[in-house]
């Protein structure tokens, strides 16, 4: 029986994003291990029958000697439990389970590219930390035995142009996937229109712009809504003090765990991030046959066919979000078209069956 160890700095995330995948490997006979940081989602990953190990690791910390912790947790894990391949998930596992698993000498790697940030994009001549990175990447993807799945074209043209992946390693799959039974498509709810946007609470899931969007709707004609909550880890989040001030614009639902139901409650669905993998919220809107208004971005224009299951608007601009739900909510005809669109999208290349057997074809491949 092979073992196969899932890599997971947040718990939640792996709850979120990835049990179905590793319940799927469980049923296919893989003995699943799963590693991620402490955190109350432990025990759930436990009781699905899963082996837990913690692992020291930080988010979004910086400190070099935090950092270098974090490698030699996971080395050690990797020596201890000889897993027959590592799935890697998210920047810090891929690029440090990456190195660890090339150092360990672990037979097969699976490295899932969920975004890559803008470390790549942004433009400095003498970019110190930028050449870093691009050292690590092609060291952690170098294992001989080996894929890298991607979730959208143009993280894959990122690293294929630094030279850090291969082109036999590149697998495209895009996204976690979405169960099409709890996302199913509905009849409209009552009026108002009510545009719905959930995401973690990061300025850079376009969360001020969709506020801004909101402000601009004077006259009050439709109901906007926000869920999520803060998340102080993260750099990029919200402070209270902010989150406390954007309540007299939307309406804040703080986190909800009933997204297919808030869906079916909506007209409308919005994020604005300013760079993703492949948002599992729009997959999901998409599954609930929604029309969605999203960012000219990666990962977020991954999700939708242009013009025919959403509309793209300009990164950072809160007016074109406003004038893309207006033009939406104003054409009812045009809601319908596109939530059908949508729907049938998601039954294409988003269901979970479809994604599921990807992984375990990646798996198969690798574990030969």
């Amino acid at each position: 029986m092979s073992k196969i160890l899932f890599v997971v700095n947040n718990p939640d995330f792996f709850l979120s994003h990835r049990v179905r995948i590793a319940l799927a490997a469980k049923e296919a006979g893989y003995d699943v291990h799963v590693a991620t940081m402490p955190g109350k989602s432990v025990n759930q990953i436990v009781a699905y029958g899963f082996t837990h190990h913690e692992i020291t690791m930080s988010r979004s910390g910086t400190n070099p000697w935090g950092e270098a912790k974090t490698l030699w947790s996971i080395y050690r894990l990797f020596k201890q439990l000889k897993p027959d391949l590592v799935h890697l998930v998210t920047i810090k596992p891929v690029l440090y389970g990456g190195i660890a698993s090339r150092l360990a000498g672990v037979p097969a790697a699976v490295y899932a590219i969920s975004g890559l940030g803008f470390i790549f994009t942004r433009q400095k001549k003498r970019d110190i930390l930028k050449a870093v990175v691009t050292a690590l990447y092609r060291f952690a993807l170098g294992h001989g035995n080996s894929k890298v799945i991607f979730q959208n074209d143009d993280d894959c043209a990122i690293l294929r142009n630094i030279h850090a992946v291969r082109p036999e390693q590149v697998v495209m799959i895009r996204g976690a996937g979405v169960d099409m039974q709890e996302f199913q498509a509905s009849p409209e709810p009552a009026m108002p229109i009510t545009i719905t946007m959930a995401a973690r609470l990061l300025k850079d899931k376009g969360v001020m712009e969709f506020v801004e969007a909101a402000r601009c709707d004077k006259d009050n004609k439709y109901r906007w809504q926000l869920a999520g909550t803060i998340d102080l880890g993260n750099p990029a989040s919200l402070t209270e003090q902010e989150y406390q001030a954007i309540g007299q614009y939307v309406a804040c639902l703080g986190e909800r765990k009933d997204i297919a139901q808030l869906y079916a409650q909506s007209h409308i669905i919005v994020l604005p991030s300013y760079r993703e993998g492949i948002p599992k919220s729009l997959l999901e809107a998409a599954a609930a046959g929604r029309p969605i208004v999203t960012t000219d971005v990666p990962g977020c224009r991954d999700t939708i066919i242009p013009d025919k299951s959403g509309l793209l608007v300009p990164v950072k601009d809160g007016e074109a979000i406003f004038k893309a739900v207006q033009r939406l909510a104003n054409d009812v005809a045009l809601r319908s078209a596109m939530g059908k669109e949508g729907r049938a999208l998601a039954e294409r290349e988003f269901a979970m069956p479809i994604i599921i057997d990807k992984h375990l074809e990646v798996y198969r491949d690798l574990c030969q």
